[in-house]
């Protein structure tokens, strides 16, 4: 388990289970490893980009996607679930008015299978306090200049909940095929530090 996680109280309940199971000689470091390890081997920002490619071409699965992603998901064979626990995931769109950005600002919740190991900047103290108070300023120190005009919203994810952006889709981007559309989508536009 990650040491940035460990002061919350869900993580640290998670730790204790781990311990009392390798205690009780139920399992060991490298099965509880291993077990993280076959999690992470489907973990990957392509997973959010077949999502983001689908609703830019399907405009029913969006609208399900955006009233309910859980329920959406298995469209595409993916799902939250994290052992026994499914999270809650609500997916975001940005508009030409509204440009949305993610963070947690207790620890760094994010929904890893969706979307790949967290960038280290994204469990930066500094990002998670920051984006909250000036997300304009944030936003472009990454490259993202918005037009004074274009609100943002800041989504903050918790252990129970987390989130994703749908970005808006390019312009030029009509001909392409859904697999095309995915390979536009970078982890960033998935978090919403920058546009795809």
């Amino acid at each position: 388990m990650s040491d940035d996680h460990v002061s919350t109280p869900l993580a640290a309940r998670v730790r204790r289970f781990e311990e009392r199971l390798a205690a009780a000689g139920l399992v060991d470091d490298a099965e509880l490893d291993a077990a993280l390890d076959r999690f992470l081997g489907g973990a990957s920002p392509v997973n959010g980009a077949r999502i983001v490619a689908r609703a830019w071409t399907d405009a029913a699965f969006r609208d399900r996607l955006l009233a309910d992603a859980n329920a959406a998901l298995p469209e595409l064979d993916l799902s939250m679930r994290s052992g026994l626990q499914e999270q809650r995931l609500k997916v975001i769109a940005n508009t030409a008015a509204r440009h949305n950005v993610i963070v947690c600002t207790l620890c760094s919740c994010y929904p890893i299978g969706l979307l790949g190991p967290s960038p280290s900047w994204y469990k930066s103290e500094a990002y998670r306090a920051r984006v909250v108070r000036e997300p304009r300023a944030v936003l472009a120190e990454f490259g993202l200049e918005l037009p004074a005009e274009v609100e943002i919203t800041v989504w903050d994810a918790s252990a129970e909940s987390r989130y994703m952006v749908l970005p808006v889709r390019p312009a030029g981007t009509d001909g392409l095929s859904e697999t095309e559309l995915a390979g536009l989508v970078t982890r960033e536009g998935l978090i919403g530090t920058a546009a795809v």
